[in-house]
């Protein structure tokens, strides 16, 4: 719903969340499922029913467990049969400067101010490590925002006594905490307080009145930044940038200005508008994100455009260039296709609103941001969401990198007539292993980004990885492979249940950087070999069928299991029973004993 991306008026949202979440449900989509505890500070009721709203946009569909009003703590550390029997997959503590019961006073020795700090920290941290104990699940803890009133004026936030350096020093630990702890997050209220206005944001009628800790109309953009988080905790992030050129990354027409005419740089402050985007965007590539080029333009033209002396971005920054005069909905279809991913993976940037409406029609899950004036561009994209980071692992930072590799293998690919020759000259080895700590970030990410090779789209936090990890009732493999032009990382995933004789296949994933590479072979030896050495009798499996997973629908007939059951929807289950006698299917990849 287009009312709930970035901008949205709050206000409407407010106004009509009852017709918003109708309509949302009326939707006919394949939900991911989460469990949300709010342990609240402070009245928690319409931030719950707006964060339900972005989530729906977003295809999570949750549930919520509540706290009484201002019982997080006890909700969290005494006995608590109804949060237990919830089990939450995530749990958010909702507090702020409101929730401080230890501020220093102007008479306090230093040393008592660090008393206090220590204490009023630990009070926290017995909370989150309570928690993790007990339910095992991701904890997304607000920081703390300004008060919006200063003791002591501009002192405040440099004295010791000044309860904002307080709050700062506070926000600090909390921080630390989170870079030492995957399963927990900080939902920065800090920034978002100050980017929303402060004096707005804490308007004291709302806590005297309502008990909220911000205004109600701040309530929209606080639920929206809350919602990233828990859709990229899901998996809803974007991967990839496709960027028009002309008056989008310079101004000015390249195929009638010419390249010396352009506005770009530090001449100008239009100039050097358009020279801060490509900065910002060049970040994004650092990130993992995929840099693409999407332009009606002269394919030179563009190239020529790309090499102006001040512009930051260059030829090589970009996975995929089509510069051309087709449709962009059709060029973004290609360009997802080439680089296997789905079309809703991107982010359109364009200037041209006509061109905007016209992908945002024929993509309806792609983003397409408003891009007005090129003083807005940053924002416009940056508040969308799109690449909200909750893990930052080894492979996204070589994402864009593992995308080149890939290219090098299709132009390899070009020179074979036969498909086995081709592979076996990509010199593939792979390690295939039971999940370990080191990768369990990456895991996760894939158990929640992988949609085309994904036989259930089961999407798990690394908490439930954890879980499985250290269970004997579950068989867990990964996979990473190699070749001769570079590392791909961890690709594949297979998580097996054991119920008696019986395993059942709950998940099995491959990345769409891999396809086609006979991984999926060494990966089912690689179980079937486990089915063997536990004494398993069969094999059952399962293909639940979505809008992005039509690539497997056969797979596992492909793989030689039986059909049990076809349902009406897609759905099917398989069985394997002849483990015995099963046969290895890898014959190109080097698998590490």
């Amino acid at each position: 719903m287009r009312e709930l991306e970035y901008p949205f008026d709050g206000e409407w949202i407010l106004k009509k969340k009852r017709t918003i979440k109708k309509q949302l449900l009326s939707e006919e989509r394949k939900w991911i499922d989460k469990k949300i505890a709010i342990l609240g500070g402070s009245t928690t009721n319409d931030i719950k029913v707006v964060l339900e709203l972005f989530l729906l946009n977003q295809g999570i569909q949750p549930s919520f467990y509540e706290s009484e009003y201002n019982m997080y703590y006890e909700d969290a550390m005494f006995p608590n049969a109804s949060l237990e029997a919830f089990q939450p997959d995530i749990i958010y503590i909702h507090t702020t400067n409101r929730n401080i019961s230890l501020y220093p006073t102007l008479t306090d020795t230093n040393e008592e101010i660090d008393k206090k700090l220590a204490q009023q920290y630990l009070h926290f941290e017995k909370m989150w490590e309570h928690l993790n104990n007990v339910y095992r699940c991701t904890i997304i803890q607000n920081n703390f925002e300004y008060l919006d009133y200063r003791l002591l004026g501009n002192m405040d936030s440099t004295d010791v006594h000044g309860k904002n350096h307080y709050l700062q020093c506070l926000n600090m630990k909390f921080a630390d905490y989170a870079m030492r702890h995957d399963n927990f997050l900080i939902h920065d209220i800090h920034y978002l307080s100050a980017r929303y206005g402060l004096e707005k944001w804490s308007d004291p009628f709302y806590w005297h009145m309502y008990k909220y800790a911000m205004s109600m109309a701040a309530i929209p953009d606080y639920a929206y930044n809350l919602s990233n988080i828990i859709k990229s905790l899901c998996g809803k992030n974007k991967k990839a940038l496709a960027l028009d050129l002309d008056n989008t990354l310079w101004g000015g027409v390249v195929g009638d200005d010419g390249v010396e005419n352009l506005e770009l740089g530090e001449e100008t402050s239009v100039g050097q508008a358009y020279l801060a985007f490509q900065r910002y965007l060049k970040e994004y590539k650092d990130l993992g994100i995929l840099l693409n080029i999407n332009s009606k333009n002269d394919h030179n033209n563009a190239l020529a455009g790309l090499g102006h002396e001040a512009g930051v971005l260059k030829k090589d920054d970009f996975i995929s260039i089509k510069a051309n005069w087709d449709n962009k909905d059709r060029n973004l279809i290609e360009m997802a296709s080439e680089l296997s991913l789905l079309p809703e993976s991107f982010v359109f940037v364009d200037d041209n609103p006509a061109e905007r409406e016209i992908v945002k029609h024929s993509i309806p899950e792609i983003a397409v941001p408003q891009m007005n004036k090129v003083e807005e561009y940053i924002r416009s994209v940056d508040r969308g969401g799109y690449f909200e980071t909750t893990t930052l692992s080894k492979d996204d930072l070589q994402r864009t990198k593992m995308y080149e590799e890939n290219a090098k293998r299709e132009q390899l690919k070009a020179s074979y007539t036969d498909y086995t020759e081709y592979l076996q000259s990509l010199e593939m080895k792979a390690q295939i292993r039971a999940f370990e700590p080191v990768f369990v970030s990456r895991i996760a990410q894939l158990t929640n980004k992988s949609n085309q090779f994904n036989l259930t789209t089961l999407r798990l936090t690394q908490a439930e990885i954890e879980k499985m990890m250290n269970s004997s009732k579950y068989v867990t493999l990964y996979g990473k492979l190699e070749d001769k032009f570079g590392d791909n990382g961890v690709v594949s995933l297979v998580i097996g249940e054991i119920e008696n004789k019986t395993m059942h296949i709950r998940l099995w994933l491959m990345s769409c950087r891999v396809l086609k590479r006979n991984m999926e072979h060494a990966m089912l030896d690689a179980l079937m070999q486990k089915a063997k050495e536990l004494g398993m009798e069969e094999v059952c499996a399962y293909y639940y069928k979505t809008a992005k997973n039509a690539m497997v629908t056969n797979f596992y007939e492909d793989m030689g299991f039986d059909h049990v059951e076809v349902k009406e929807n897609g759905d099917k289950t398989y069985r394997f029973d002849k483990i015995e006698e099963y046969m290895r299917k890898n014959h190109v990849i080097n698998v590490e004993e």
